[in-house]
């Protein structure tokens, strides 16, 4: 092989067989376990995005006062776009990586002038705002629309990575395009909702970066990572 030419990552297309299995399993343990969240309450579009822009590199228990509060001053994306972005920034603190609320308020003020303050429920359209990428438009059509859209944040990838891959680097951007795959191959046609929520929360709570709970894990019997080996996820 010529220097220079990466390797394919190592994966394998999960089969029918081992689809089944992981989506029974996994909304069953979220059915024992998902955490009660207040977006997890709605379908409102701009309530979805707010939360998924607020926990992106943001812990929940950091977020929830917070998205009680932004809601109480913003509940729309009118109020929001009508808002003085100084003011904007101030009530963001102290989340941090304040890009993400003037973010928000750009994305506020397109939907407003563009879309009557509604989000488009088409990937095309949502991507085209300035702070949408691929997983947020997956978020917000999976959980505002009930669209069968797949999703994948550092969660969801830690723990489909483990389950059906096993081997190689997690992190390179082959193996991120790998996961994207299966993600959307995994992903039911019913419970779409319960089924992303229910990859972050496993992601969030049991399988996580350090020390997973293996031993209380469904998917151990299947999962191509257990035993876990931290070399399989060496940067």
């Amino acid at each position: 092989m010529s220097k220079g030419r990466s390797l394919k990552p190592e994966a394998r297309s999960p089969s029918p067989t081992a689809r089944q299995k992981f989506r029974r399993r996994l909304l069953e343990w979220y059915r024992r376990n998902g955490r009660d969240l207040p977006w997890r309450r709605t379908t409102d579009p701009y309530h979805i995005l707010v939360s998924e822009v607020m926990l992106q590199q943001t812990q929940v228990d950091r977020v929830l006062p917070k998205y009680q509060e932004w809601l109480g001053k913003y509940p729309t994306f009118e109020a929001l776009a009508a808002a003085p972005e100084q003011d904007v920034t101030e009530t963001w603190r102290p989340l941090g990586y304040n890009i993400r609320p003037r973010r928000l308020h750009a994305i506020a003020r397109e939907s407003v002038e563009r879309y009557g303050g509604s989000l488009p429920s088409d990937e095309s359209t949502l991507r085209s705002f300035k702070g949408i990428g691929e997983y947020t438009a997956g978020a917000v059509l999976s959980f505002a629309f009930g669209q069968r859209a797949a999703i994948l944040d550092t969660n969801v990838a830690r723990v489909l990575f483990r389950v059906f891959v096993g081997r190689g680097n997690p992190k390179a951007h082959a193996m991120k395009r790998v996961l994207w795959d299966i993600s959307r191959t995994v992903l039911p046609h019913r419970h779409v909702f319960d089924f992303n929520q229910a990859l972050m929360d496993f992601g969030a709570t049991l399988c996580v970066a350090r020390k997973p709970k293996c031993l209380l894990c469904p998917m151990r019997a299947d999962c191509a990572a257990y035993p876990h080996n931290p070399d399989n996820e060496r940067a």
